[in-house]
Parts: structure tokens; C-alpha cells; sequence
């Protein structure tokens, strides 16, 4: 490939990560006001969220995967605590220390706000047409592979 050709390319790549960046944040934003069928905040979902697909955690290591300082993790983890949807342990290896772990309700709010978000994208994306299906599938693996 020739230095033009390159920078050609170059070109139409920073494109197209500015063109899936924006149409990222617009389909999760448009998928977020699915969550409001949960009756709990972005930050308290979130950090469910970590629980449920990440497992049990210390709050330090719940609050460096949210990017929050723990001071503002422990009033979420309360508030969480309060609704039923974590529970503190006992850490199996340091007395002092607790592990939070999603409850079986906690579980199922994830799970049911993931299938509303699920469903809602389904909706939009029955309006196109086999070929165009056929080509955010194979979009859809390529996302997933520049993303793991």
C-alpha cells in the first residue's frame, strides 16, 4: 500500500470510529429510557449491574470498576442494601473485610431491564430488511471482536 492509500484509509477509519461513537451513545441512550421500568437511578443499575455479571466484589473493587470513590459507592451500596437487591458478607479470607453480592432480586431486575432493553431494539430492527439484518450481524461480530 502506497503512502496515499494509507493515509486514505487512515482517513475513513477515524470516520467511521467518530460515525459508530456517535450512533453508540445515541442507541444506548435511546435503549437507557428502558430502564426507567426498574425504579432505580443509572448509578444503582450500574453498579447492580457489576454485581450481577461480575460477581461479589469488595466495595473498593466495585467502586475502581464504577470510576466513583467509595465514598459515593457506600451510599449506593446502602441504598441497594435497603432495596433488597445486595447483600454484605463476610470475606472468606479477611475477617475485616466484606464482599456485596446481588441478591436473587437484584438478579432478576438486571435480567428483566436487559430483556425490556432487548426487546425494544428487536422493535427497530424488525423494521429492516433481511439483507440489511444480514449485514449488522456480521457487523455486530466485528464490533465485538475490535471490542474484546
Amino acid at each position: 500500500m502506497d503512502a496515499t492509500s494509507a493515509r486514505d484509509t487512515d482517513g475513513r477509519v477515524e470516520q467511521l470510529a467518530d460515525r459508530l461513537h456517535s450512533a453508540s451513545i445515541h442507541l444506548l441512550r435511546r435503549l437507557r429510557r428502558e430502564d426507567d421500568g426498574s425504579g432505580l437511578s443509572a448509578p444503582h443499575l450500574s453498579a447492580l449491574s457489576v454485581l450481577v455479571f461480575g460477581g461479589p466484589m469488595s466495595l473498593g473493587e466495585l467502586a475502581s470498576a464504577e470510576q466513583v470513590r467509595p465514598p459515593s459507592m457506600t451510599r449506593i451500596v446502602r441504598n441497594l442494601e435497603a432495596h433488597g437487591l445486595l447483600t454484605r458478607e463476610p470475606h472468606p479470607d479477611d475477617g475485616r473485610a466484606i464482599v456485596l453480592r446481588a441478591t436473587d432480586e437484584g438478579r432478576r431486575i438486571l435480567h428483566e431491564g436487559r430483556a425490556r432493553r432487548v426487546h425494544s431494539l428487536a422493535e427497530r430492527l424488525r423494521a429492516l430488511n433481511p439483507a440489511e439484518i444480514d449485514c449488522l450481524e456480521r457487523a455486530a461480530e466485528l464490533i465485538g471482536r475490535v471490542v474484546r
